[in-house]
């Protein structure tokens, strides 16, 4: 009996974050992460976005299990949202994993969801697959890759990870185990690609306590700390520092605030409670402030602080403002926006390079090392852009690996093997995104979107007009307003000329008591928009309303 394996992205490849990989081994469906991403600067008002599920709801009946590697937005963000559609999803992790998702959950939420913990190197069996989780290291606790053990060898995802020998306990990699399955038997490495263009190991650059050291030494004033929630491995080291000083932390935000006192008594987090302060301390000259983000929101928080809405603290030209968490690709602008305004309140600001300081992600040592441990037949990059996907390829290569066993896919195109051979079949799995604005998800399309760069960008015009019911005479109007387009005073002959070319169009396609308002729709939005480009190389958008009376 031939065994039948496909592999796939609902998402994840060719982006940063919304990560969400399929495995069907026969009739079982294995989900590996269910991330978001978060918008660049051109999805106006866009909060998250997810990947385009259906295929999932379609064949909910067949899923085994969405298994978390760790606790970050970008492995388990979408799940959330998944709720809304999904009857009740089983869903595997780490202790630490499914304790800061259930913080992400409502109570009825948490009713849709069978929470299975998953202990690094414990077998979960599943008839004649079983999933073996691995415990690697990466910026937060209790992480994991996991081994989906089939007759035909394993399929290996790594989710996000580094190779780093100074990161023990709840961080620590079992390399043991890695080379176990690696002698075993892979059939297929699923790796990540963000940092495959980076020559060397990511340890050390991962480290941020020479730096945080010495901000800790030189600065004495109070230093406001921007960071990630989930960055744990970067709190530690914050906190860690701050044990060397006699100051004293206030934790802004609840969600931070509960994060870290969970993870305290976990013990993922070595720091006493007694050093954490209350808000009234929060004006205190040597406290040192943390601030994160919100989930859907990044630099929220910060910028209501600079823009003086935080009902608890102001920035001070007295202060040191600290931003410890990287960037995301698109967010630069808003960042540079950011950093500026602090700037300009006199803030000492200290900026942590992206290129200095790394992120928890696989370099190419990193991932020469995972790839000569697993030895695996085929080779599948994921997690990252085209062009990290590409590299991660050429790393492949380097260790001698053939071009026809690496496998470049997007999202939907589908890995096919059949008793542990590639079968190229050309098959496309439909994939798409999910803008949320806001509470709302799947009504916020590409065109919504668009029409909000364009009134961001050219403005909007509106010409309204009404006319006699019966003898079907213009009445009243056309009267132009427009916002954001041009100032009407400076320019009330282009408005006057906006007005005639409406009025003309409008007698013309009124005849025999009859009104085409469609054709006076259209005509307006092409006479005028051509008009107003013409004068003002600015193409707004034009709504007309014509009313009966």
């Amino acid at each position: 009996m031939k065994l039948r394996i496909k592999i796939f992205g609902l998402g994840g490849l060719n982006e940063n974050g919304k990560n969400m990989y399929v495995v069907e081994v026969e009739n079982d469906l294995f989900v590996l992460d269910a991330g978001l991403k978060y918008p660049d600067d051109r999805l106006l008002g866009i909060d998250y976005v997810i990947p385009n599920y259906d295929y999932l709801k379609e064949n909910e009946d067949r899923i085994k299990g969405i298994f978390i590697t760790h606790g970050h937005d970008g492995q388990m963000g979408a799940i959330p949202d998944m709720l809304s559609d999904m009857s009740q999803l089983n869903v595997y992790g780490t202790a630490f994993t499914l304790e800061i998702l259930k913080n992400e959950l409502s109570e009825e939420q948490m009713k849709k969801i069978i929470f299975h913990e998953v202990i690094p190197h414990k077998n979960i069996s599943f008839g004649k697959v079983s999933v073996f989780p691995i415990s690697l290291t990466h910026s937060i606790p209790g992480t994991v890759g996991y081994v989906i053990n089939t007759p035909d060898g394993a399929i290996v995802y790594t989710g996000n990870f580094v190779f780093d020998q100074s990161m023990l306990g709840p961080y620590k990699t079992d390399i043991g185990k890695l080379a176990y399955v690696g002698k075993k038997g892979v059939l297929c490495l699923m790796s990540e690609s963000l940092y495959a263009e980076k020559q060397g190991y990511t340890s050390p650059h991962n480290r941020i306590t020479d730096i945080v050291r010495e901000t800790l030494d030189q600065h004495e004033g109070r230093i406001l700390v921007n960071i990630f929630k989930t960055q744990f491995y970067r709190i530690q080291e914050l906190l860690t520092e701050i044990n060397r000083t006699n100051r004293d932390v206030v934790i802004l935000g609840k969600g931070l605030e509960n994060t870290i006192y969970k993870a305290i008594d976990m013990g993922y987090l070595s720091f006493s409670k007694n050093r954490i302060k209350n808000i009234h301390n929060i004006k205190d000259n040597n406290i040192i402030v943390l601030i994160s983000d919100e989930r859907e929101k990044p630099f929220s928080n910060i910028q209501r602080i600079i823009r003086g809405y935080d009902k608890f603290i102001q920035i001070r030209d007295t202060d040191t403002v600290v931003f410890a968490s990287p960037v995301y690709e698109g967010m630069e602008r808003s960042a540079t926006k950011v950093y500026d305004d602090v700037a300009k309140i006199g803030s000492e600001l200290i900026i942590l390079s992206s290129k200095k300081y790394l992120a928890h992600h696989a370099s190419k040592e990193d991932l020469m090392m995972m790839i000569n441990l697993m030895n695996p037949k085929y080779y599948f990059p994921t997690i990252g852009e085209y062009r990290h996907q590409v590299m991660n390829a050429n790393v492949a290569k380097t260790l001698g690996m053939d071009d026809d066993h690496i496998l470049l896919k997007l999202n939907g195109q589908v890995v096919h093997f059949e008793n542990g051979e590639l079968i190229k079949d050309g098959e496309i799995i439909k994939t798409d995104e999910i803008l949320v604005d806001g509470k709302t998800i799947g009504d916020i399309s590409e065109v919504v979107v668009k029409d909000r760069e364009i009134l961001s960008e050219n403005g909007i015009v509106i010409v309204s007009a009404t006319i006699d019911k019966t003898s079907k005479k213009v009445v009243a109007g056309p009267e132009i307003l427009t916002r954001g387009f041009i100032y009407v005073k400076e320019n009330i002959d282009i408005i006057k000329e906006a007005e005639n070319i409406s009025k003309t169009v409008i007698k013309e396609n009124i005849s025999n008591n009859y009104v085409d308002f469609n054709k006076i729709k259209l005509g307006i939005r092409d006479k005028l928009g051509k008009y107003l480009y013409k004068e003002t190389e600015c193409k707004p958008m034009i709504l007309i309303v014509i009313g009966e009376i």
